[in-house]
């Protein structure tokens, strides 16, 4: 797995996420889903560029139901910006990397603020 990209669990949900020192940008996704077939290599490739800034982390919502429930997921592949375990910001549906790396920077300036 990449650096800077964790995959989600139950188990691991709270001390990646909510206890993060840096936001992070969830990527709700499943095995069945085009769209998230072709934004998970987009998401992943952009993940070693933005280390220290944003962690960046898998939520596959077939594994991990109660996570997708929890944040209410109505269609894949969603994208969910928490920043010290809060919402910031949600994006949804696939995009091309142009446009995922500018809405990833815009939400860290955003933040930065």
């Amino acid at each position: 797995m990449a650096e800077n990209l964790v995959h989600i669990t139950k188990e691991n949900f709270e001390e990646e996420v909510k206890n993060s020192e840096v936001p992070v940008i969830l990527d709700f996704w499943a095995g069945w889903c085009a769209p998230c077939m072709m934004l998970g290599p987009i998401f992943e490739a952009l993940a070693p560029s933005y280390s220290g800034k944003i962690k960046f982390a898998k939520v596959n919502t077939e594994e991990v139901q109660e996570i997708a429930q929890q944040f209410a997921i109505q269609g894949i592949p969603s994208l969910i910006v928490m920043n010290k375990g809060v919402e910031a910001d949600r994006f949804v549906g696939a995009m091309p990397e142009p446009i995922l790396k500018q809405k990833i920077d815009e939400v860290l300036e955003k933040l930065s603020e």
